[in-house]
């Protein structure tokens, strides 16, 4: 049996547990579970029109069926075991608010969704792996992409305070029933957060709403200290974790401060390392980024929560990825930096685990996966060459920008967000029949046969990403950066 979980607190810039022994968080986010997204489930659209879909084409018992068989498998104890046996020493599991109350019933809590997260802690607590509880996806959208279960690029969150009360509650009832457990590292109250998302015109000059940004921690920090006076509370920056600016100081005790550092030598295309992407790229890359920069203006933990790279592209540019990977990890080794990797499994894009290339699933759905892809709906793989749908957006931006007439229209921008609003939006829920259809007509038994392909015994593990991560979270110290 593994050596309990101690109960974790912020002592200066480190954490440590309750004998006072320092404590390093690496690990891999558990995204796509309890918060589906299209490419890493395979899926079009956004979870929540998926459900409604499925309910209309296979009825509502059989796409309830579906959902709950698909939870059993992507996720269980073998994939915790596993996790522990490569170094693992915590996994930050996203979620989803309809996990736990429905828009129907507002503060009103789901009891199937809160034992379905107890008994993943409880797997953890067994194998002696810290959790960290991430609110992925946010009453009324904190910010205006797919991965907050938003498929209409509008932010309501920071507009309206009937989603911040719904927000506040759920992270007060979250703390009602984990106070006091030692498993959890803490609570990651905001994913990503986008104070400023486009309501409209769409621009990168993103400009925080810092008031509000400021305003709402404070105020679901207080809530939960009220509660659980304890455990770490982990805030983000705005922007998708980026911005820090002017975030307040830390004003609470147990604030550790999150930062998402994916770059473009994990996602390319081209050689890694290269004259413009290599180590020194990497650490000047880390170096930067605001949140490193708040962390050592404040001398507080700095995690970050999200990174990665992508194997999906081209073949021969794979090792280059990989490379890239190890490069980076090795930075946040040496700077002390607690991380945890995007993502732990997915359809063969970028997990540390992929769903076997041969399985049931993946054949049952190649249609849509392929349809997919023509289409360009996965707004997340823009690293990947254009295709004839792209080319149409790129066109009808062009001819938008000429017709309106205005110097000030960012037009990198509205190509992109064009993309996602027509592609990522419209397009992939057009798509979402066509997927339940793949499993229409399908009995019970035959439904749990086909995602059984998510189990851990039936996936493939990325042994070289594996092996570069392994390393790097049994290292006992931090690894130097030459």
């Amino acid at each position: 049996m593994p050596t309990p979980l101690l109960p974790l607190s912020v002592r200066a810039d480190k954490l440590v547990d309750s004998a006072g022994t320092d404590v390093r968080l690496r690990g891999p986010c558990i995204g796509g579970w309890m918060n589906m997204e299209d490419f890493i489930t395979g899926h079009p659209g956004a979870e929540h029109a998926l459900r409604a879909t499925l309910a209309e084409v296979l009825g509502a018992s059989r796409a309830s069926f579906f959902f709950e068989r698909l939870l059993e498998y992507f996720f269980a104890e073998a994939d915790v075991a596993f996790l522990k046996s490569i170094g693992a020493s915590v996994v930050r599991i996203a979620l989803n608010y309809r996990q736990f109350e429905s828009d129907a019933a507002p503060l009103e809590y789901i009891e199937a969704g809160f034992e379905r997260l107890d008994q993943a802690v409880q797997w953890c607590t067994r194998h002696g792996v810290y959790v960290i509880l991430d609110l992925h996806a946010v009453q009324g959208w904190q910010n205006s992409d797919w991965h907050s279960d938003n498929s209409n690029r509008v932010s309501l969150f920071w507009e309206h305070r009937h989603f911040q009360d719904r927000f506040v509650g759920l992270w007060a009832e979250l703390a009602r029933r984990y106070v006091g457990n030692p498993t959890i590292a803490g609570y990651n109250v905001m994913n990503e957060p986008a104070s400023n998302s486009p309501r409209g015109r769409f621009s990168e000059r993103h400009r925080p709403r810092w008031d509000v940004v400021n305003a709402v921690y404070r105020r679901v920090v207080e809530e939960i200290r009220k509660i659980d006076p304890d455990h770490v509370i982990f805030l983000e920056g705005d922007y998708y974790s980026r911005l820090f600016s002017a975030l307040d100081a830390p004003f609470a005790a147990n604030l550790v401060y999150s930062s998402h550092n994916y770059n473009t030598a994990g996602f390319g295309p081209g050689p890694y390392p290269s004259q413009t992407w290599n180590l020194e790229y990497q650490r000047r890359t880390f170096e930067s980024h605001e949140g490193t920069q708040f962390a050592r203006k404040h001398a507080v933990p700095l995690w970050i929560g999200e990174f990665g790279a992508v194997y999906n592209g081209p073949a021969s540019e794979k090792p280059d990825r990989l490379r890239a990977m190890a490069d980076q990890l090795d930075v946040f080794e040496a700077a002390g930096a607690h991380w945890t990797t995007w993502t732990y499994k997915d359809v063969g894009v970028m997990g540390l685990v992929e769903l076997d290339p041969e399985c049931e699933y993946l054949a049952r759905i190649a249609p849509v996966l392929k349809a997919k892809r023509e289409l360009a709906s996965d707004f997340w793989m823009r690293w990947l060459p254009g295709t004839g749908a792209t080319k149409l957006v790129d066109e009808l931006a062009q001819y938008a920008e000429r017709t309106i007439g205005d110097p000030d229209i960012d037009s990198d921008a509205n190509r992109k967000y064009l993309g996602q609003a027509t592609l990522a939006g419209y397009v992939a829920t057009l798509m979402q029949p066509a997927y339940a259809r793949c499993f229409k007509g399908l009995s019970e038994s035959e439904i749990d046969r086909i995602l059984q392909s998510f189990a851990f015994a039936n996936c493939k593990p990325h042994q070289e990403l594996v092996e570069i991560v392994r390393q790097r979270m049994t290292a006992n110290t931090p690894s130097a950066v030459a």
